[in-house]
């Protein structure tokens, strides 16, 4: 045992400047003196005895409505709610014991506040569920105790930030408090307050235990008619293909016998990749070592709430009359080689690694230097690109779901996600807008991208403690996806935003070229920091809630769109073809308004889920029959349609659309050239003038009416010019809007899933019993003109945008 004060000490004696959390010393000459000692802080855990059976505890079914796959959090999650929204016939497999997997060493926290109010809401059920409906359904203690918790403002971003929070927990009914410095001390005794601007106290905050946990879990949904099978690893998935080709899940595999079932649900953790191997399905997460210690009793501290520190990366976890600390650290250790047969295990603690975290819980708790560490736990956790969980169905098998890479946050988000994830299975579709969430959030040329997995991983996990501001952009793994015109938009000072793997342009620097650099890990792992790196100094300086220091250079770019000419490279949006013999009963099916009018016409229209919901906003035009009139353009006899839609949700619209179709049984051909044709939008009272030079047909609005398209010549290729109204955003484009109705305003927060177009009925094919105005803008004689460009460079197609103002109420 040794005391944290002084290994602080003796680390940063060994080295002639202060330790940076982004490096890492080679430096071991303290770790002898500290404990070796690995076990988790809690009374009990479900580990087996030694010569215990290791067949399964269960026999197993012949089939089943669906198969859980993991027993920890996620799994036992899940399978409760299935059983309680009435879905019985269900199994769930673990391949060891219930959490042998990474829940057993969870902290086990549960912080009720977040910047996202769905994040909320599920937070809210977790607990709900933890501290009141299972011991009422069970009568047994989940472990669940409410301790409050405490975050930690050194810094005024940090405290407003705070407050927000604040703000967002009173509309759910959280209750929180901001409190001073002096109020913090008579909270916390023992806390070093001198260098705080304040704290966010929430008193009803607290600790889950996981064993408690899952065998309560576990128990309700067996009362229920639902089998919890232990000791019974998964080792092969059966999928089948159906008449029109879909790949379903048909059934699971085991040593001890096969189970048919039309539903898998991965909720295998760090193993979950190797599970959706079986299946064909990509899983991108990457497993990593995640660590605390457990201290020697602290005199004192009994009844302090949970502390998370996040601008010094640390959270200090009452246990008892002692802490847990823990926190991520910039250089975390990756576990390339993930084992089948690690179950209730620890790796040795990397002191190296660790000891960053040492210094901030002692500079906020000072006790902590003469406190001896009791144990260690370091243990796998998975990890994803985002730093947000995977759920939802797998583009690449029907029936394959995934509930998975929960960053360390299985436990405290496993009650919401199990009942999304529940609700998923049974009606579709879950209850809320989980689409941050969905694995469909991600392009399909990503999910198997390795370096994009870790490199994305590892800064999301360095960044989780960082302040979430408006205008952040990532670093790592950029230039993944660029457009046509990536190379001379770059010569021209512009400072790219990554979307969906798409670098699109935000604004342009004054002072010359910004380029995004290969990701340097923070100089991490013994990589060599970016120097002189313009982009990332520039995106710094954006890292603010007020108007960034380059606000002028986007009033200009507005101004000059309003007045003159402006251009804006969209490349990142989807570009589908829908074709095939059903492709107008596909039509008629997917998209709200009417796109069956004659060839040559583009319609501004939503497509609607089963519950109503507006899944997506696009245009879509109808093109003329018979041989292609475009490289890119597929040739078709009978109906064609051409869809354009947002580059953020491509990926996502496209899994929907393909969906329908299977489910339709419509024999339709849907392709995406998204990657083939660069799309660019040219704004402004003298777009007209500009584009009449290249054109060859008369572009007045008599001549070139709105909503509609046709085959012209553009410097020398053919081109199809088309119209429909701009629905894109960028650092400029929401300012230009400010002119438009609150709809286009806010069309990205007014459009998902959970939302009802009857702000958009001018979209339907029915108006319903709406009342609405249409006003002309005072520039809608000027239009808005999109370019699509193939990077053949045979392909132009221009798109004209109609200025009318539409206002709902």
């Amino acid at each position: 045992m040794g005391f944290l004060g002084s290994a602080v000490r003796r680390v940063f004696s060994a080295v002639r400047s202060p330790l940076s959390p982004l490096c890492r010393t080679s430096t071991r000459s303290y770790s002898s003196e500290l404990t070796k000692e690995k076990s988790v802080p809690y009374e009990k855990t479900l580990k087996q005895e030694d010569g215990a059976s290791s067949g399964p505890t269960k026999p197993l079914p012949r089939s089943a409505d669906a198969v859980v796959i993991g027993g920890g959090s996620l799994g036992c999650q899940t399978i409760y709610h299935l059983a309680k929204m009435g879905m019985t016939n269900v199994v769930l497999l673990e391949r060891d014991r219930l959490t042998a997997g990474t829940t057993w060493h969870t902290a086990g926290l549960l912080w009720q506040l977040r910047p996202s109010d769905v994040e909320v809401e599920l937070l809210a059920h977790t607990r709900n569920v933890i501290s009141k409906d299972l011991e009422e359904e069970t009568g047994l203690h989940t472990g669940w105790i409410q301790n409050g918790g405490l975050f930690i403002a050194s810094n005024k971003q940090r405290l407003d930030e705070y407050k927000r929070l604040m703000s967002l927990g009173k509309v759910y009914g959280i209750e929180s408090h901001v409190l001073s410095p002096a109020e913090t001390k008579d909270l916390y005794p023992l806390m070093n307050v001198d260098d705080l601007y304040g704290t966010l106290y929430v008193p009803k905050d607290g600790t889950m235990d996981p064993a408690g946990t899952c065998t309560t879990l576990t128990r309700a949904a067996t009362a229920r008619g639902a089998t919890v099978i232990e000791n019974c690893p998964v080792t092969g998935i059966q999928v089948r293909a159906d008449d029109i080709g879909v790949k379903r899940v048909k059934a699971v595999e085991t040593q001890h016998g096969t189970i048919e079932t039309p539903c898998v649900v991965n909720c295998a953790g760090v193993w979950a990749t190797k599970l959706g191997e079986m299946a064909g399905v990509k899983v991108p997460l990457i497993a990593m070592h995640h660590a605390y210690v457990v201290t020697e009793r602290i005199e004192g501290i009994q009844n302090m709430p949970n502390v998370r520190d996040h601008d010094a990366s640390v959270y200090l976890r009452l246990q008892g009359d002692a802490l847990s600390v823990g926190g991520y650290e910039r250089n975390p250790i990756f576990w390339d080689e993930v084992s089948d047969k690690f179950a209730f295990s620890l790796f040795d603690l990397d002191w190296d690694v660790f000891m960053q975290h040492i210094e901030g819980a002692v500079n906020r708790v000072p006790a902590l230097e003469q406190t001896g560490i009791k144990s260690t736990v370091c243990g796998p956790e998975s990890f994803t690109a985002d730093h947000k969980p995977l759920m939802g169905e797998a583009p690449e098998v029907r029936g394959f779901f995934l509930g998975c890479g929960f960053n360390s946050a299985g436990m405290m988000l496993g009650g919401g996600c199990g009942r999304e994830l529940a609700h998923w299975i049974i009606h579709g579709r879950p209850e809320k807008d989980m689409y941050g969430y969905d694995i469909r959030r991600f392009h399909n040329s990503l999910t198997d991208n390795k370096r994009w997995i870790r490199e994305r991983s590892h800064e999301s996990y360095a960044k989780n403690y960082s302040v979430v501001f408006p205008f952040d952009e990532p670093l790592a793994s950029r230039n993944m996806r660029k457009d046509p015109f990536h190379q001379v938009l770059t010569e021209q000072g512009c400072m790219f935003q990554e979307r969906h793997g798409w670098e699109r342009p935000g604004w342009f620097n004054k002072e010359g070229p910004v380029a995004v650099k290969d990701y340097d890990y923070y100089g991490a792992y013994d990589v060599k920091r970016n120097e002189k790196y313009k982009y990332d100094e520039l995106l710094g300086q954006e890292y603010t809630f007020d108007f960034p220091p380059h606000h002028d250079v986007i009033k200009n770019e507005c101004l000059s769109c309003r007045h003159s000419v402006a251009v804006f490279d969209m490349s990142y949006f989807g570009k589908f073809y829908l074709t095939g013999p059903d492709a107008k009963k596909a039509a008629d099916w997917l998209f709200t308004a009417d796109v069956n009018k004659k060839p040559g016409t583009t319609v501004y229209t939503c497509m609607l889920n089963k519950r109503g919901g507006s899944e997506a906003d696009l245009t879509v035009s109808r093109l003329e029959p018979g041989a292609a009139n475009l490289p890119l353009a597929p040739e078709s006899n009978g109906d064609a349609y051409y869809l354009a839609i947002g580059g953020g949700v491509a990926e996502h619209n496209w899994n929907h659309i393909r969906t329908v179709l299977q489910d339709q049984g419509f024999r339709c051909q849907l392709t995406d050239h998204s990657e083939d044709m660069g799309m660019i939008s040219i704004q402004g009272p003298k777009s007209r003038e500009v584009l009449q030079e290249v054109l060859d047909t008369d572009l007045s609005n008599e001549a070139f009416s709105f909503s509609s398209h046709k085959v012209v010549n553009a410097a020398g290729h053919q081109v199809t010019a088309l119209t429909h109204p701009l629905h894109a955003h960028t650092h400029v484009l929401p300012a230009l809007k400010k002119k438009k109705s609150m709809l286009y305003r806010h069309m990205q927060r007014h459009i998902c899933p959970h939302t009802y177009p009857l702000s958009l009925s001018w979209s339907c094919m029915n108006y319903a019993a709406l009342w609405w105005l249409q006003s002309a803008s005072s520039h809608s004689s000027a239009g808005v003109f999109v370019l699509l460009v193939c990077k053949c460079a045979v392909c132009v197609v221009f798109q004209l945008v109609s200025g009318l103002v539409w206002v709902t109420f």
